[in-house]
């Protein structure tokens, strides 16, 4: 009987496991943002800089923020509908050329999809997105 409830233990812990790694941590997501922050911003009202500020950015359409000069294929992205969803963002940070074909930005991508749900709960906080 021992066996048993150890075994059911250990199996829930680690079906738990995969769960518990792919937890959001705004914190965390906050230091990975450091590698987007020497070219964009979150705070509302924020300044734009080689990047767009980003307060605002879930579902808002692409090439949205005034002010700001896109680079054509952006242009061209957001003419055809194209709408920061979750989805959207994640495909575009994690590669930017794949979603904007010849855009400008110099990010190659983020890979690690433990720091990609981090840094969209980052996001969310920082950009005054609804959870």
């Amino acid at each position: 009987m021992a066996f048993r409830s150890t075994l059911a233990v250990t199996l829930a812990l680690a079906l738990a496991a995969p769960a518990a790694a792919l937890a959001q941590d705004p914190a965390a997501g906050q230091r990975v943002f450091n590698q987007c922050r020497a070219c964009h911003t979150v705070e509302q009202g924020g300044r734009n800089g080689v990047g767009p500020n980003l307060h605002g950015v879930f579902d808002r359409k692409a090439a949205a923020v005034e002010g700001f000069r896109y680079s054509r294929p952006m242009q061209q992205k957001a003419e055809e509908g194209l709408t920061w969803t979750e989805d959207n963002l994640r495909a575009y940070i994690a590669n930017p050329r794949a979603v904007v074909p010849g855009g400008t930005m110099a990010y190659a991508g983020l890979r690690n999809e433990q720091q990609m749900n981090d840094l969209i709960a980052y996001l969310r906080q920082a950009t005054g997105a609804a959870n």
